[in-house]
C-alpha cells in the first residue's frame, strides 16, 4: 500500500541526472547573492550551486533560496565549500574562460571608476579603469588605462597612482579595498 505522498505525488518524468545548464557562484556575499537571485528571476539555469568557505553564511542563503524556490524555475539549489580563486575554478572545471565568470574584479573597478568620477566630479559613466587580480587588497589598479571622456589620465599626470603623486590618486585604490572589507 502506498503513503499518502506517494498517492498525491505522481512521478511524470524522470529525474534528469545531468543539468542543462548549471551556474556555479563562488562568494555568498552581498555581491554573489545578488548574481543568484538575477540568475534565478531570469530563469537562466535549471541547477544553481553557491560555494563560499563561511559555511554558516552558505547554508543559511541556500536554504533562503530553497525555501523561496516555489518562486523561480529553477529546479535545483546546491551548495559546497571551496577556498580558491575564480582562475581555479576555471583551470580545474576545464570550461572555456567565457563560462567561467568572477565578479569580484568587476565590482572592484565599478567601485574604482565611481571614486574616480567623485574625485572629478563627473559622472562614472565617463570614467574608464580596471582593477585586476585578486578581489580585495591584492587587487591591482591599472593606471596607465584609466580614461575620462577618452583622455587618458596618464598622459596629464604621468606619476598618477604611484607615491610620488602629488594629487594622491593612489588613495582610490586605498578607498576600493577597505568597501571590500566593509562587505
Amino acid at each position: 500500500m502506498s503513503t499518502v505522498k506517494e498517492q498525491l505525488i505522481e512521478k511524470l518524468i524522470e529525474d534528469d541526472e545531468n543539468s542543462q545548464c548549471k551556474i556555479t557562484i563562488v562568494g555568498t556575499g552581498a555581491v554573489g547573492m545578488a548574481c543568484a537571485i538575477s540568475i534565478l528571476l531570469k530563469d537562466l539555469a535549471d541547477e544553481l550551486a553557491l560555494v563560499d568557505v563561511a559555511l554558516d553564511k552558505l547554508k543559511g542563503e541556500m536554504m533562503d533560496l530553497q525555501h523561496g524556490s516555489l518562486f523561480f524555475s529553477t529546479s535545483k539549489i546546491t551548495s559546497g565549500k571551496v577556498d580558491i580563486l575564480t582562475y581555479i575554478v576555471w583551470k580545474i572545471s576545464g570550461l572555456p574562460v567565457t563560462r567561467v565568470i568572477g565578479s569580484g574584479c568587476n565590482l572592484d573597478s565599478a567601485r574604482f571608476r565611481y571614486l574616480i568620477g567623485e574625485k572629478l566630479g563627473v559622472h562614472p559613466t565617463s570614467c574608464h579603469g580596471w582593477i585586476i587580480g585578486e578581489h580585495g587588497d591584492s587587487s591591482v589598479p591599472l593606471w596607465s588605462g584609466v580614461n575620462v571622456a577618452g583622455v587618458a589620465l596618464k598622459t596629464l599626470d604621468p606619476k598618477l597612482g604611484t607615491d610620488s603623486d602629488k594629487e594622491h590618486w593612489k588613495n582610490i585604490h586605498k578607498q576600493v579595498i577597505q568597501r571590500d572589507y566593509m562587505e
